[in-house]
């Protein structure tokens, strides 16, 4: 699989897990932002599979949900990126 495909998965896989996690939390796309002080269009983004995040806001996620990195995209196999 062509590296640009996987990435894309890759981004979609964990904007699918933000969704879950952040509205498992019954908050807001607004409320979610500002607990990780970004903008809310941001983390439309983010769930839109449209953004490639940094490590910065990926710390801010995993704290946001109390959970590790690999929580948020266990099904993308590492060997395969």
């Amino acid at each position: 699989m062509p590296m640009e495909r996987v990435v894309q998965n890759f981004r979609l896989q964990l904007g699918k897990a933000v969704r879950q996690r952040r509205k498992a939390m019954k908050l807001s796309q607004e409320a979610f932002a500002e607990r990780l002080d970004v903008h809310r269009n941001y983390v439309g983004l983010i769930e839109r599979g449209q953004q490639n995040i940094t490590l910065e806001t990926l710390v801010k996620l995993c704290r946001a949900f109390g959970c590790q990195p690999a929580d948020l995209v266990p099904g993308i196999p590492l060997d395969r990126v």
